[in-house]
């Protein structure tokens, strides 16, 4: 009974029960009047709908707001809550489509857009949401591969809510959603696809690195054939490694003959030299070499004694 209806059925009892001790005709009219009152005075709030049946024929769906029924002759049968409903769904031990035992959970959201059949059409739309929400769940999980199921569950969701709202329609329900929140496989399903995945990883790596090298395989083809045409360039590169290497203080550098024979040092240096017109690296007049005097003393001798 709504707050209204109860409060003019108290005051109109009150009153009766009042008027009973100076007079019946005052008094009993205010008691049939109350419970009249409370028979026939009904309120359907904003999210509600009455489904009312008069003498058997439906008479129509009431509310929201205050409206009287005649009462014997009215009934009514349901109040319906137009508002969103949500139903939890549990699929446990479902086969995949590749015969994976998994237990999936879902929730549907879902609400009534026609108050007059989901009454009239069905028994009991609740229980009956609930039964063919767990067939189709089951039916999708049946005809769905698990790679998929637990790779693209939009998509799973999509085509359950589909179903579900297909069944449902008829009975004036709109399935607004449907979430699969949770899929759960074997213990030992999970190891294998643990080292599916890591292997895949590792296989991934190996693909990557392999390309890395052919990169730089070719970069150095190519730097390769330029060094093959400039001689020179390759001498610089030579030399600009000994000094990267030699940056850090206190290190000892061990070269090899053939390295230092490819830098070939005393090939620039003499170019310098002869290009600097006798000038050594210092700025200082590099002096000419002493030339040997031959004793002609001793030739003479010698053809003089032949």
């Amino acid at each position: 009974m709504n707050p209204i209806t109860l409060f003019l059925v108290v005051v109109c009892l009150a009153l009766g029960a009042a008027s009973m001790q100076f007079s019946l005709f005052i008094g009993v009219p205010l008691i049939v009047l109350g419970v009249l009152i409370a028979l026939s005075l009904k309120m359907a709030n904003t999210w509600q709908r009455f489904v009312i049946l008069r003498a058997g024929h439906l008479h129509g769906v009431k509310g929201p707001g205050l409206f009287v029924i005649f009462p014997i002759i009215d009934n009514v049968v349901a109040i319906i809550d137009e508002r969103i409903q949500t139903t939890s769904i549990l699929a446990e031990q479902a086969l995949t489509k590749d015969t994976v035992p998994v237990n999936v959970d879902a929730i549907i959201f879902w609400k009534v857009h026609n108050a007059e059949a989901a009454a009239l059409t069905i028994t009991n739309y609740r229980e009956a949401i609930d039964r063919i929400s767990q067939t189709s769940l089951r039916e999708m999980i049946g005809s769905t591969p698990l790679s998929v199921l637990l790779s693209d569950r939009q998509q799973a969701d999509q085509r359950l809510s589909q179903e579900i709202a297909d069944k449902t329609r008829e009975w004036g329900i709109t399935v607004l959603s449907v979430e699969i929140r949770d899929v759960a496989i074997p213990v030992e399903l999970q190891d294998a696809m643990s080292r599916q995945a890591q292997a895949e990883r590792e296989k991934e790596a190996r693909v990557i690195l392999g390309s890395a090298e052919a990169e730089v395989a070719a970069k150095f083809v190519e730097a390769a054939r330029t060094y093959a045409g400039e001689p020179a360039a390759l001498q610089l590169r030579a030399m600009n490694i000994i000094y990267e290497t030699t940056k850090e203080r206190g290190a000892t550098i061990l070269m090899p003959s053939a390295m230092v024979d490819s830098m070939d040092p005393s090939g620039p240096l003499a170019l310098a030299i002869a290009a600097s017109g006798g000038v050594d690296l210092g700025g200082r007049k590099k002096a000419a070499p002493a030339k040997t005097a031959v004793p002609t003393t001793g030739r003479r001798r010698r053809a003089k004694t032949g």
